[in-house]
Parts: structure tokens; C-alpha cells; sequence
């Protein structure tokens, strides 16, 4: 049995090296596939897993002496590195302090992001954890200010076909339906949010990505764990702070070019590959503004049982 991705159906391959293997024991205690055992003080693979080899690495990536090797599901031995010191790593502060001026930036100089920024930023967003490897995140880059400016064009162009879904007279229809809360966010924020968009870009006003010189889609397939392209878009945002660069999640675009007709038009015309539970546009660009201070933020609650 393998667990399918849009990128793989099948399960990964397990070759030991029993000459190499000193029966440590600790690809036994990382795989929670229950693929290994120790007989003889020397692993093998049992012949029983509980769902098959997801290729998740991490018995190749502990073995000491080398002596598994997994090839499948877009992981092969060429795809291990060895870890950073230590001593190379943030330390918690330092996270804390890049974490803490991060600010939603709307505001960008005419500065391009070059090629080997968004190059940087990719990387650091293909490390974000996933639900089941291989990583099953698609990414629709939008390179410079007249690229995503000619989406941010199309898009309201085609949110000026949704307003009927938000008029007065639907949203009482179908009141019974969404219940109350679900009702007010249509009335209070998506119906004003449309208007927002359509309205201003009428003007030449962009307020769908704010002229930023950079923008990334990031979904996923519908194999996809739904947290997956967020993770992976958060990642892409810290990256893009640690590289001088200002970012916002854009969250009002998403929603909208999931269904109907229109919608996979307006997919098909960007190559978005699939419509997507999940999904996340980041804007990126060099801040026109420098904040001085920060606002500290909380959760609702934070309950913990001792």
C-alpha cells in the first residue's frame, strides 16, 4: 500500500547495506513505519510496515555508518546533507528578534527582486514540514511589478462577474444556509473586500497586491495536507524578512478561484494546476517604510494542563 501524492502512487525502496550496518538500532527507533528490526545484530526490514515507505529519509538521515539508502518518491542518497553546526544556527533571540519586526508591509520601493533572493526564498520554503513527503505544495511565481500587477488586473476583472454572489438580494437567500456567523463575514468583510478591489483598480489603485515586484501562490493538489501551502508560505515570509525584504499574506485572493467556471478559466490562464482546500498568496518587495517600534500580540487563549 502507498499513500499517493500528485507526484508518486507508489511506495519508496529500502536497500540495506548489512556490511556497513553496526546494529545500532536507531533507524529502528525513528521509523514510525515499523519497517526495521534488529536480527542477529544487524537490521532488517521486518515485511510488515504499517503503511509502506513514505520516504520521509529519516533512517538514511540517521545511520551512522551509511548503510540505508531509500530511493523513490522524489528522494534519492544524493538528496542527504550534512547538518550545520550548532554553533551556526539562530539562536532562540535571534529567531525571536527577526520574528518580532516582521511587520505586513504594503508599501514597496521600485526595487525588482533579483533572481537569487527569490531563489533563497524558495529554498528556505521547500524545508517547511509536511503532511506526507513528498511535499505535494505547488508554487505560481509572479516575478516582477508587471506580472503581478497584470494578475491583480484579471483577478478583479474577474471578481467583477462574482458581485451578483454577494449582492443584497442572494445574501438573503442563502442566509438560512450560511447561518449567522458564517453570513456576517459575507456581509461585513467579503462583500466590502470585493468592492475594495473592484473599485480601487478602476482607479489604477491595486489593493489585490499592492504594486509589489513579487508575488507567490503557494497550494496544493487534492491530495494535499491543508496546512501544507501555509506552512510552506510562512516559511517563504520569514525568509523573505531575514533576506531585507518586507512581506504580507494576501488571504482575499485564495477563496475566490476555487469554484465555478470562471474561477478554472482564471486558474487555467496562470497554470494553476489544481484547485486547492488550502492556499496562501505572499507579496514581497524592498519596504518603502522602516518601522521603529513593534506591537506585541496574543492568542485568544492559551490553556495549559498541568
Amino acid at each position: 500500500m502507498a499513500i499517493p501524492t500528485s507526484r508518486t502512487t507508489v511506495e519508496a525502496e529500502i536497500r540495506i547495506d548489512k556490511t556497513k550496518c553496526n546494529g545500532c538500532g536507531l533507524c529502528v527507533e525513528v521509523c514510525t513505519d515499523f519497517s526495521f528490526h534488529i536480527i542477529d545484530k544487524k537490521v532488517a526490514l521486518t515485511g510488515n510496515p504499517l503503511i509502506g515507505c513514505i520516504g520521509c529519509g529519516h533512517c538514511m538521515a540517521i545511520c551512522p555508518t551509511e548503510a540505508i539508502e531509500i530511493s523513490g518518491r522524489e528522494l534519492s542518497v544524493d538528496d542527504l546533507f550534512k547538518l550545520p553546526d550548532k554553533e551556526s544556527s539562530a539562536t532562540y533571540m535571534q529567531l525571536c528578534n527577526l520574528l518580532q519586526s516582521r511587520r505586513s508591509i504594503r508599501e514597496f520601493t521600485d526595487k525588482p527582486v533579483d533572481r537569487e533572493t527569490l531563489d533563497k526564498i524558495v529554498t528556505a520554503a521547500s524545508t517547511a514540514p509536511m503532511g506526507i513527503p513528498p511535499s505535494d505544495v505547488h508554487l505560481l511565481v509572479l516575478e516582477d511589478h508587471e506580472k503581478v500587477r497584470k494578475f491583480s488586473v484579471d483577478f478583479c476583472i474577474f471578481l467583477q462577474s462574482m458581485k451578483w454572489f454577494v449582492s443584497d438580494w442572494f445574501l438573503f437567500l442563502i442566509r438560512p444556509f450560511l447561518g449567522k456567523t458564517n453570513h456576517q463575514m459575507f456581509k461585513e468583510f467579503i462583500k466590502p473586500l470585493i468592492q475594495i478591489y473592484t473599485g480601487s483598480m478602476e482607479k489604477g489603485i491595486d489593493y489585490v497586491t499592492y504594486n509589489a515586484p513579487l508575488a507567490i501562490y503557494f497550494y496544493g493538489s487534492p491530495f494535499t495536507d491543508p496546512a501544507d501551502p501555509i506552512i510552506a508560505a510562512t516559511y517563504a515570509m520569514i525568509a523573505g524578512e531575514s533576506l531585507g525584504l518586507g512581506t504580507c499574506m494576501i488571504g482575499g485572493i485564495h477563496p475566490f478561484i476555487q469554484n465555478g467556471g470562471r474561477a478554472r478559466k482564471l486558474r487555467e490562464k496562470y497554470g494553476i494546476k489544481f484547485k486547492s482546500r488550502e492556499g496562501l498568496f505572499v507579496i514581497f518587495g524592498y519596504p518603502k517604510v522602516k518601522y521603529s517600534k513593534g506591537i506585541r500580540r496574543t492568542f485568544a487563549s492559551v490553556d495549559v494542563k498541568n
